[in-house]
């Protein structure tokens, strides 16, 4: 399955909305503390195991690295340690045990186990019961504009959320913004003292 099919199909309402600058410094401080010596602080192993499966099949490798490879996982774990309220790290840890549950109720074993079918299948279903619940049959508050606070983006949903906090992470990583969208993080170089030639100068 192409990467851009599974976004269709799971990131629907997880688009990157504009962000404002406040909100694009934190993330960028979130990003800045991923990387091969990161500890995690508010996921356990397991939660851990669980999210990395989850952020793979959202956002898979292609012919470019997937949210894996992106550290997603640690951005997320950076964010529910350093920026998320309470309420909001607990609700966030609490879907998680939720997508376990009902990983057994379906398949009788935790999500990590079951096979890449019965977890895209459920995925897909927390996906379409995401987009039932929405009243108004728009994408979600925290999803399509610029919230009051940066509070909001962790408020809602819980698949709302966990896809929101995915496509956030991947793309404002180094990986995501150079590789997958071919973006340069300074684009090109600035030359403010260039002597002036002959000509310039008359």
């Amino acid at each position: 399955m192409q990467r851009r099919e599974v976004l269709r199909m799971l990131a629907v309402g997880a688009a990157l909305p504009v962000l404002s600058p406040s909100l694009l410094a934190h993330l960028q401080e979130a990003q800045a503390q991923v990387g091969s010596s990161y500890k995690l602080r508010t996921l356990s192993p397991q939660q851990n195991a669980l999210v990395v499966t989850m952020i793979d099949l959202i956002i898979p490798v292609t012919d470019t690295p997937g949210a894996k490879a992106a550290r997603v996982n640690e951005f997320i774990d950076v964010i529910l340690t350093d920026w998320a309220t309470e309420t909001e790290r607990q609700a966030f840890l609490d879907g998680l045990a939720t997508v376990d549950k009902r990983s057994n109720e379906l398949f009788g074993k935790n999500f990590v186990d079951a096979s890449v079918d019965q977890q895209t299948t459920l995925l897909r279903a927390m996906d379409d019961a995401a987009m039932a619940s929405h009243s108004d049959r728009t994408r979600v508050r925290h999803n399509n504009t610029i919230p009051e606070n940066r509070d909001k983006q962790l408020q809602g949903n819980f698949w709302d959320v966990f896809k929101g906090i995915t496509v956030h992470g991947y793309y404002t990583s180094e990986i995501g913004f150079t590789q997958e969208e071919n973006l340069q993080i300074i684009p090109g170089a600035y030359h403010g003292c260039v002597p002036l030639t002959a000509e310039k100068k008359a």
